[in-house]
């Protein structure tokens, strides 16, 4: 039987955080199996012994913790993802603190949203979304297109126009996915690099971030230089 959040065969409950359920015994087992120790590294390894199982996915995510709704999302039906359903997922994870917020949505995106074209068309529908959350995707989708290093698609000066007018006036949260994106583009395409280091410059974004030892900086400048040299070097 189908599973989803408009069709769910146990009691429901909207909370603030999560929606309340009564879990099946496998999804108790599951659950008992992770906790504060619990790695990315595990979760991947639980999801592999899982496969795919929606129902018991969506079990997983009603329970409103992050390391349970990161299983979740590993074990998802992407042909089962409407944008009905990503609009409560969306909403749900809205809920969460900016970190894990970020981390559960980019999930969401790079290990269900970019496997099935149905979900791509998807995306590409994002781009004026209400939704900060599915804005920022429809652009991280962009950029990791160029990312994992394929052939750069032929919309760079599309995307390039839109985000030098539109990069200031977003939330940061959109700003990072267009600025990373941007960056990918001068990265990889060499006649565009002076005019993403040139937004950069301009913008200022990134410019005072403090930034880990061995970690590529934001700021577009450094950041496009710092990766055009490794290729360089490989």
């Amino acid at each position: 039987m189908t599973t989803d959040f408009m069709n769910l065969e146990y009691p429901v409950k909207m909370t603030e955080h999560k929606i309340d359920m009564k879990l099946s015994s496998q999804a108790e087992n599951i659950l008992a199996q992770i906790n504060t120790e619990t790695r990315l590294g595990d979760l991947r390894k639980i999801a592999s012994e899982i496969k795919k199982d929606h129902g018991l996915a969506l079990e997983l995510w009603s329970t409103g913790q992050f390391l349970h709704r990161q299983l979740a999302i590993l074990i998802m039906d992407k042909k089962q993802l409407s944008q009905e359903l990503i609009d409560k997922l969306d909403k749900d994870i809205k809920q969460h603190s900016e970190d894990e917020r970020l981390q559960l949505i980019d999930w969401l995106m790079a290990n269900q949203l970019s496997k099935d074209k149905k979900t791509i068309s998807l995306m590409e529908t994002w781009e004026n979304s209400q939704s900060s959350l599915q804005r920022r995707i429809f652009w991280y989708y962009h950029g990791r297109l160029r990312w994992v290093g394929q052939t750069p698609p032929p919309n760079s000066e599309e995307l390039l126009s839109k985000i030098e007018t539109r990069i200031e006036k977003e939330v940061p949260e959109v700003q990072w996915a267009m600025n990373f994106t941007t960056a990918q583009i001068g990265i990889f395409e060499e006649k565009y690099r002076s005019r993403c280091i040139a937004l950069g410059e301009r913008t200022g974004l990134y410019k005072d971030e403090i930034v880990a030892k061995n970690c590529t900086p934001n700021y577009l400048p450094k950041y496009i230089a710092i990766q055009v040299d490794k290729l360089k070097n490989k």
